[in-house]
């Protein structure tokens, strides 16, 4: 996970109706989050050579409050994956922002292991190789209450803008992740050609933090529409 500050005013298009920007003390933040599905099911049932496959993400943080529980979300911006069906399933039921490109990566086989190392998600977008990679440094930890890392990390909503305006809402059910600190945090990225001019500044700064994280099991709930929210 590459954490980059922004101006909240590029963000304010992709705001989901019905939401409102989750700052971390103050500031806008973007990451671009690289990891692996193992495993995956769709509605119960496995669907061949679509079961292990990696993602490489463009998200940012909302909240919306409902009946005074805060639900603290990501929005997704671009989201990279290397099969077809995939990301047309994901466009038709959830309306995000999928694209298919050639995708490899370095990390290391479930379980993870005590000391992961070196770890990249590299994409083929254009005609250029694009990589997101960390290195863990010492053990890893439990997040830590009111930490940057926690702030990533625990978003457990996700909510989509609609064609018509509208905006759906999901829930995301994982257990709390433990981290490794990085060393050598760097995006390698045709950032204009990929997400567009807007987020050239911010991307190509150095991100503000970088963490590893083990995962975990994962269940996204079905998509909800919110009621009266265009």
């Amino acid at each position: 996970m590459l954490n980059f500050r922004i101006d909240p005013a590029v963000l304010r298009a992709y705001v989901p109706a019905g939401t409102e920007l989750d700052l971390w003390r103050g500031d806008a933040v973007v990451s671009v989050v690289g990891f692996r599905f193992v495993d995956t099911h769709v509605l119960g049932l496995p669907i061949p050579f679509h079961r292990d496959f990696d993602e490489v993400n463009l998200r940012f943080y909302v909240r919306r409050l409902v009946s005074g529980e805060v639900r603290r979300a990501v929005t997704f911006l671009r989201e990279v994956v290397p099969r077809r069906a995939i990301a047309l399933v994901a466009r038709v039921a959830y309306n995000e922002p999928y694209i298919t490109c050639r995708m490899r990566s370095e990390a290391p086989e479930v379980p993870a292991v005590a000391d992961p190392g070196r770890v990249q998600y590299s994409w083929r977008h254009r005609g250029r190789w694009n990589a997101i990679r960390v290195r863990s440094a010492g053990p890893a930890r439990a997040l830590e209450a009111g930490s940057e890392a926690e702030f990533i990390t625990e978003h457990y909503w996700g909510y989509t803008p609609q064609r018509d305006g509208g905006t759906v809402e999901y829930e995301v059910r994982h257990p709390s992740w433990r981290v490794w600190a990085v060393t050598d945090a760097d995006l390698d990225c045709d950032v204009a050609t990929m997400y567009g001019e807007k987020f050239v500044e911010a991307l190509s700064a150095a991100p503000c933090s970088a963490f590893l994280a083990e995962g975990s099991a994962v269940t996204v709930c079905r998509p909800e529409r919110l009621q009266g929210v265009c």
